[in-house]
């Protein structure tokens, strides 16, 4: 059942003061700190990845040192896997906040929906005529 325009504002009150009054816990859950976890994350894993390319090289370089090679080789591909996580879930974040956009109603759906709200109402106290 959508909220009347009343509730609406009522519960955009209640959000604001929520977050003015701790910032910190309103950001945790309107789900923008699992964001930072992943930005955090693919950029480590960028850093992790660079690392192995290094290593990579230097085993290349260094005659008989062909275990750095494979170590950088590793190092990469583990940074890959977790870069490429951290993005995909990312994604799916943004993918989900975009979900809960608001949706533009026409006034034909608003005079639908308010004459079932009366219809409810009038049920509700007794009067279903």
């Amino acid at each position: 059942m959508a909220l009347s325009e009343h509730e609406q504002r009522l519960l955009e009150q209640m959000e604001a003061a929520f977050a003015a009054e701790d910032p910190k816990l309103a950001d945790t859950l309107s789900g923008n700190s699992g964001r930072r976890v992943e930005t955090r994350m693919a950029i480590g894993a960028g850093l992790a990845f660079v690392v192995g390319v290094v290593l990579l090289l230097v085993g290349i370089s260094v005659p008989n040192l062909w275990l750095i090679s494979v170590l950088g080789f590793l190092v990469m591909l583990a940074a890959t896997v977790v870069g490429l996580s951290a993005w995909q879930k990312q994604d799916a974040l943004s993918q989900r906040k975009k979900g809960r956009a608001k949706v533009r109603v026409s006034a034909e759906d608003r005079r639908i929906m308010n004459k079932f709200e009366e219809r409810w109402n009038r049920r509700q106290e007794g009067n279903d005529h």
